[in-house]
């Protein structure tokens, strides 16, 4: 796999899920059919456009006689030391202060979108929203950016722009700005993360985990104070009022939190003997490589700005 492949691939994804969209859009508004799916049936799906196409790109480049050996390679799964994996969870648990602010100033200029779906999470059993938003989203979602297109990026040979890349790119995936702010932060630390222990596996943990939270702190919120999901006032308020507020003391929480991540990616590296590996990443982020930008890359991010704005726009009407 190789830079103009996953170029390729996104704008692939991208073409999909605006067609699905777009059919189901004529289904209802043209045929008048009425189709409607569920939170659970449209997470399914959306991770599903997701993984397939990563998938088949994988194995297409399998077929050509890599085998198991070249599947792991491809994407990284190798295993972690079992302090590694504690400190992993350490880690994620660091990078949550950052993605909060992160979030927080995005509510400035577009509405939180998760909030949005907040009502329709909660009224589905938790155990099948933990499985699906804490164990199948991350997965697939670490299947295709943290292995399959973060790696096809690397072999360019320029590992910092591949994972600014990578990063950006699983930011504009969620397809609106809000949450596009943190995902590209949380992609970086994410790639990092995988850096540090040479291991996919390490970010699929951080990633489960800290869906799982956010996933688990949404019903206990939900179950103590229902108001706060359901109630659209309290919402106005939380956003107008005390938003500002709120931004200032955590970005100092923040930084300071973020600051001690990067000391455990660090002794993330010395525990897996990869020390130089992640301080290569820095030093060596002017050497060339190969040109990763090509035309379907810049058509899936056009493609992505245009819809993430135009929903925006009607949004504000």
């Amino acid at each position: 796999m190789n830079s103009k492949k996953v170029n390729w691939l996104f704008l692939s994804i991208i073409l999909v899920e605006f067609g699905i969209v777009g059919f189901i859009i004529v289904l209802n508004g043209y045929f008048r059919v009425g189709f409607t799916l569920s939170i659970a049936e449209n997470l399914i799906l959306s991770e599903m456009i997701l993984f397939m196409p990563a998938l088949i790109f994988v194995l297409a480049s399998l077929i050509k006689g890599r085998g198991a050996q070249g599947l792991n390679d491809m994407l990284g799964f190798h295993k972690i030391k079992i302090s590694s994996f504690f400190m992993v969870i350490l880690f994620t648990l660091l990078i949550m202060p950052m993605t909060t602010a992160i979030n927080a100033i995005s509510m400035i200029f577009v509405d939180n979108a998760v909030t949005a779906i907040s009502g329709d999470v909660l009224r589905m059993p938790f155990p099948i929203m933990l499985l699906l938003m804490g164990v199948y989203g991350p997965f697939c979602e670490e299947f295709v950016f943290r292995g399959v297109i973060y790696r096809g990026y690397k072999n360019s040979g320029a590992v910092f722009w591949s994972i600014f890349w990578s990063s950006l790119l699983f930011g504009l995936m969620h397809l609106n700005f809000n949450q596009a702010a943190y995902a590209i932060a949380i992609g970086i630390m994410f790639a990092l993360l995988v850096e540090a222990t040479g291991s996919l596996w390490s970010s699929a943990i951080a990633h489960m985990f800290f869906n799982s939270e956010q996933v688990c702190t949404m019903y206990i919120v939900n179950h103590f104070m229902p108001e706060t999901y359901f109630d659209n006032n309290v919402n106005n308020t939380l956003t107008n009022d005390a938003l500002l507020a709120v931004i200032g003391p955590y970005l100092i929480i923040a930084v300071v939190a973020t600051s001690l991540a990067v000391c455990v990616l660090v002794w993330l590296a010395k525990n897996e003997g990869r020390e130089n590996v992640l301080r290569n990443i820095w030093i060596l982020r002017k050497r060339k490589g190969t040109y990763l930008v090509s035309v379907p890359l810049l058509v899936a991010i056009v493609l992505c700005l245009a819809y993430m704005s135009l929903n925006v726009i009607l949004g504000m009407i």
